[in-house]
């Protein structure tokens, strides 16, 4: 603000997203009353991260990847941190947002990585290589730059990912039908052939499937990130509201029964003195 006029004031948060005033809203220009009723969540979210109105198909895919991922049981931290809140006596909002605070890079960061490594991929391609050739090159380049274990393939609970399969055969049908260009649909498969041995599979999982579709439909990969907290937040509000119902209080992460091991000093006095 400079002059502190009012319209410096109204300046002070310049915004594209929402139109607001007595009676009236718009979302990127469109009136909520006209959105009620015609949008659905997924249309919303494409319009307000977009700032369009997606097709019917694209609304679908994208809505298809939202509800693959939306839980994975108390063995996901994120999960059970609202589990574990709810028996803490605090309200879904807390319960919720402690949840969500752990969904970094570790947990719940794997699908922008790998919307990223396929991304590297692409760029090998436009150079003139083929997809198998640019996967091979990338997997290459990204074990020489110490990394190990490549975003969005292999499962620690799960051999074959049952989330998989279904949503690149929906990511392969929505190129098939023009809805997207399917290049990311191409380049998982590629990465997958890339890193697996006969005796050593490594197929793809739920977040490099998740970035197909989403990267397919447009998003950047930070996209991809923020649109898996709101798919997980789902089960998170699930499980919080479950755990809610039950008269557990202040539940830890192992049964009272079971103690942590304990790898410090032996007993010793303290010093004199």
């Amino acid at each position: 603000m400079t002059g502190g006029g009012r319209d410096d004031g109204e300046a002070w948060w310049t915004t594209g997203i929402i139109q607001m005033e007595p009676g009236l809203i718009r979302l990127r220009g469109y009136a909520i009353e006209d959105l009620i009723g015609q949008v659905g969540f997924p249309e919303m979210i494409w319009l307000m991260l977009r700032g369009d109105v997606p097709t019917p198909a694209q609304a679908a895919l994208l809505g298809h990847a939202l509800a693959a991922a939306v839980d994975h049981g108390p063995q996901a931290p994120s999960i059970a941190i609202a589990r574990m809140a709810a028996t803490c006596g605090v309200g879904l909002q807390s319960a919720m947002a402690s949840a969500i605070n752990v969904l970094g890079d570790v947990h719940g960061g794997a699908g922008e990585q790998a919307l990223e490594f396929f991304g590297r991929v692409a760029v090998r391609m436009d150079a003139g290589l083929d997809a198998d050739a640019a996967a091979v090159a990338e997997l290459a380049a990204f074990r020489a730059g110490g990394g190990r274990h490549v975003p969005g393939f292999g499962h620690r609970f799960h051999p074959v990912d049952p989330r998989s399969a279904p949503l690149l055969a929906l990511a392969r049908q929505a190129a098939e039908q023009g809805v997207t260009a399917g290049r990311f649909a191409a380049i998982a498969p590629a990465v997958e052939r890339a890193l697996s041995r006969p005796d050593r599979p490594v197929p793809l999982n739920i977040d490099g499937a998740t970035a197909v579709i989403y990267g397919d439909l447009g998003f950047p990969p930070p996209l991809t990130r923020g649109l898996f907290v709101l798919s997980r937040a789902v089960g998170i509000l699930a499980h919080a509201w479950e755990q809610s119902q039950e008269p557990a209080r202040n539940k830890g992460p192992l049964p009272r029964e079971w103690l942590w091991a304990y790898a410090g000093p032996p007993p010793r006095p303290l010093p004199e003195g």
